[in-house]
């Protein structure tokens, strides 16, 4: 019986993580770590439950669950105008999609919506490290239900 449950506690522990890893993305979270530093001047990581993760600043949207969320939806959050039109016509955060955004919120927008008058208030551009933030943002986010794509 010991045995039958230490199998099944390692079958789990190693299918987490397979499936952490499969959401990461191609970056390192380790490095994204060290490079949300230039994030936190107007981004927190603060999770469902309070607990702080990363204290930032709040110019920006908390960070905690952006993976996989519909674009301009953080109760309580003022986005502009073209994140929410972009995220009712179907924008989530996905590592392409966020890897895109974060070098060129602007330009990103009017090319997702077709709509050059398009404008974030996102005016920082990172210019390199995107795939690894975005993987620290999976690694400290919660776990996500894997729909198999």
């Amino acid at each position: 019986m010991k045995l039958m449950i230490a199998t099944a506690a390692t079958a789990m522990t190693l299918a987490g993580s397979a499936f952490a890893e499969s959401h990461a993305g191609s970056g390192d979270a380790e490095a994204g770590e060290r490079e949300f530093n230039k994030c936190k001047s107007c981004h927190m990581i603060v999770a469902d439950d309070g607990t702080e993760i990363v204290k930032g600043g709040r110019t920006g949207p908390n960070l905690y669950g952006i993976i996989g969320r519909q674009a301009g939806t953080v109760e309580d959050f003022r986005y502009g105008d073209s994140l929410v039109a972009a995220g009712e016509a179907g924008l989530e955060w996905n590592e392409e999609t966020f890897v895109a955004y974060v070098q060129d919120p602007k330009g990103f927008l009017a090319e997702y919506l077709d709509d050059s008058s398009a404008r974030s208030k996102m005016s920082f551009r990172l210019r390199s490290g995107m795939e690894d933030v975005y993987a620290y943002l999976v690694s400290v986010g919660p776990e996500m239900e894997d729909t198999g794509s």
